[in-house]
């Protein structure tokens, strides 16, 4: 085993990383308004502090459509200035910076995003809920080109890379998946039809991007239920991306909407997911998160490293750079993974539990001491992503639930079918 090999650098694209290692585009909330804070600046910046070869700024919505959250980031050319700051201040560290840039499709409602939600057919999706209407062909066009727009101006933001998100049901991924794909044009029907747009996107992004910024895609590996993508289709569409000359993918799985567990793994905390939604906003869907909860998301045991058994099958697939994600918290798997033939790891919650955890690894330490409560996603949907161990207003009541949690470490009530192949 090269134990090394984390702390070498590494090439993605046109950029060169100090080390292996990439805080992975986990969604902060740390946007009230749609714009960066000083929340945002200093938690990025503190991983950069901490070691990271990159860091993702997640989830940024290419137009105001594809805003599902009011603490999520909406590119325009109002914010430029204040990202700026945040990327000249990771260059510093000496780390470099990239943002995740995407559409949620049918995953928001009309006052957040200012219209009728959107998406690759009309629909309901129940997760929100909310009805979504079919995107007609010449809003599908005008969406690329907000895409390329995108690119440019995270350019001018002085980000390093960008990360296209094309998994987990937002609307790319609408678009690929046959649950959510039911249209009869030629955006529709075969794997060939539903890959149109991605391609479209990626052809904007690339000619967007030029020869001086990285593109990295994240690309489901399989949606992780029967009636959405499976792995030979995702393998497929991995394929097609790399003909098309991106420079990286993160190999990730699950949908939002249906298999939210799939992605993040273990148990919801759902007293601590219903107790931070606002009441007002959403009182229909807190009460039935109180209710129902547990059936609505249910959980998916959490192991380390839990993608890396199918990761493996697209590392023998393809020849283009692949990122990691999902389950590193511990200095061996980050070594087997590296092993196996990837490029970098990403890693998101070790890093919301300690920022400075790269750091810790070159300093000899072996584990993050994450106890995988999901405490940090139970409240990332209403307020900033904060790990328990880091936060003071824990009400007692949540208290008991997140313990229980922590106790029970990868053992879970539920047991949920991850349909793959």
């Amino acid at each position: 085993m090269s134990e090394n090999k984390l702390f070498t650098s590494c090439q993605i694209g046109p950029v060169t990383l100090r080390n292996r290692t990439i805080r992975s585009a986990a969604f902060e909330n740390m946007c009230y308004g749609n714009k960066p804070s000083q929340l945002l600046f200093d938690y990025h910046v503190s991983v950069a502090k901490g070691g990271i070869g990159m860091t993702t700024v997640a989830y940024a919505s290419v137009n105001r459509s594809g805003v599902s959250f009011d603490g999520q980031l909406w590119m325009r050319e109002a914010i430029i200035p204040n990202l700026k700051k945040l990327t000249d201040a990771i260059h510093a560290e000496g780390s470099k910076a990239a943002i995740q840039l995407g559409h949620c499709g049918n995953m928001t409602h009309f006052y957040t995003c200012g219209q009728l939600p959107v998406g690759a057919s009309t629909g309901i999706n129940i997760y929100s809920p909310t009805i979504a209407r079919r995107l007609r062909e010449k809003e599908i066009y005008a969406l690329v080109k907000d895409f390329g727009r995108a690119v440019n101006l995270a350019r001018e933001a002085g980000f390093d890379a960008v990360e296209i998100h094309a998994g987990h049901g937002y609307l790319i991924s609408q678009f690929l998946s046959p649950y959510t794909n039911k249209r009869y044009d030629k955006f529709g029907g075969s794997l060939a039809n539903r890959m149109l747009f991605m391609q479209l996107v990626i052809k904007e992004v690339m000619q967007a991007a030029g020869s001086d910024m990285a593109v990295v895609v994240k690309t489901n590996m399989y949606d992780g239920f029967k009636s959405g993508l499976q792995l030979e289709e995702c393998l497929e569409v991995a394929k097609e991306l790399e003909r098309l000359g991106v420079h990286a993918l993160v190999l990730t799985a699950g949908f939002v909407s249906k298999a939210p567990m799939v992605v993040m793994r273990g148990a919801m905390p759902i007293k601590t997911l219903a107790h931070y939604m606002n009441f007002w906003k959403f009182w229909w869907l807190k009460i039935a998160i109180r209710l129902f909860g547990r059936l609505m998301i249910p959980a998916v045991p959490f192991e380390e490293a839990y993608f890396l058994e199918d990761a493996r099958k697209f590392r023998a697939a393809l020849k283009l750079p692949l990122i990691y994600v999902g389950g590193l918290v511990a200095r061996n798997k980050i070594d087997e993974v590296l092993d196996a033939g990837f490029v970098a790891v990403q890693m998101g919650r070790a890093l919301v539990h300690a920022p400075d955890f790269v750091n810790k690894l070159q300093a000899g330490e072996t584990r993050c001491n994450c106890k995988h409560s999901n405490y940090c996603i139970g409240r990332m949907y209403s307020l900033n992503m904060q790990c328990y161990h880091c936060t003071d207003d824990v009400p007692q009541k949540l208290r008991k639930e997140i313990e229980q949690a922590e106790k029970k470490g990868t053992s879970v009530h539920v047991i949920y079918k991850i349909e793959k192949q």
